[in-house]
């Protein structure tokens, strides 16, 4: 969030940056995870914790990046020409009245981000990062489904459990707009 939410307003703020900064995060994306994984290893020089949590940041990054974005973007011309005209900065505009009107889209980004990240992580068993991939990997490999269940359920589980609290926060931080809808 520390990265990506400042890249997608500074694509937002910056017409020339969309284009690029959309295309990079939109590349890295596409990447396959593992694929991704083993090239992080020579890259970094070790296998484990370290290039798997650099994969999951960058994974992150696109709905981040590209919902700020948006939400920064579907901001109206009337809310920006009335801080305007209130005298408002561009700085304290965009902390006053752009970024809380996108706090929804920002938000559905970041759910996403964090749903994708918990199926990814157990990707990351494939180069000893450990979690619920190795379970997953060792019944893959012992053709054992109740050890992949054991490890596919909990982390199917935990993505639900992240799932719902989202729900919640959105349910609670934006009622407004749940009335709207």
């Amino acid at each position: 969030m520390v990265v990506a939410v400042p890249l997608g307003v500074l694509a937002a703020r910056i017409e020339a940056t969309a284009q690029p900064i959309l295309a990079v995060v939109g590349v890295i994306q596409t990447i396959p995870s593992l694929a991704l994984l083993a090239f992080l290893i020579p890259l970094l020089g070790r296998i484990g914790t370290v290039p798997a949590l650099l994969a999951l940041f960058l994974y992150s990054l696109l709905p981040i990046v590209r919902n700020t974005h948006a939400g920064i973007e579907g901001v109206g011309r009337g809310m920006r020409e009335a801080a305007l005209a209130l005298g408002l900065a561009p700085r304290d505009r965009m902390l006053l009245i752009e970024l809380p009107l996108a706090a929804p889209a920002i938000l559905a980004g970041i759910k996403t981000s964090a749903v994708i990240g918990v199926g990814t992580a157990t990707i990351a068993a494939f180069i000893g990062a450990g979690g619920y991939g190795e379970r997953i990997v060792q019944g893959l490999a012992l053709n054992d489904n109740t050890t992949l269940l054991a490890g596919a359920i909990p982390a199917a589980a935990l993505a639900l459990i992240i799932q719902g609290l989202f729900e919640l926060i959105e349910r609670f931080a934006f009622p407004a707009l749940r009335r709207r809808a």
